[in-house]
């Protein structure tokens, strides 16, 4: 279970820090099912992209240096309701393709939440 965790933990981090630094720097041509950053608000182009990348950042570095492994939870949490919020946009622009990738990665997120929580915790150096 240990395994899993660390690698859902280092996919899903390195997954929303890439999101999250493309909030930035939007590059063109992005794919029709990535079309919406070019219609997101300029501010929330800001808080989403700044909370992946805290959060991604948050699934990694407390959990690999044990300083403060309790974050790395919460940051998954965090994550989790950043995809509800994700969910709603999407769902009043009718990307339900969308959708349906923010509900797995906000269930996958959890799941690290909870396996870090209750399962397999990290020790605190």
């Amino acid at each position: 279970m240990n395994i899993v965790l660390w690698v859902l933990q280092v996919f899903l981090g390195i997954y929303f820090l890439a999101i999250g630094i493309m909030h930035f720097v939007i590059p063109p041509g992005l794919p029709a099912q990535m079309s919406w950053m070019y219609d997101l608000p300029g501010w929330l182009h800001w808080v989403s992209g700044i909370a992946e990348i805290l959060g991604g950042l948050g699934l990694i570095l407390p959990s690999v240096t044990r300083i403060k492994p309790w974050l790395t939870p919460l940051a998954a949490v965090g994550l989790a309701l950043v995809m509800v919020g994700a969910i709603v946009y999407h769902a009043l622009r009718g990307e339900w393709m969308n959708i349906t990738l923010n509900i797995i990665n906000a269930a996958v997120l959890l799941f690290v939440a909870y396996g870090r929580w209750k399962l397999r915790p990290i020790a605190e150096k």
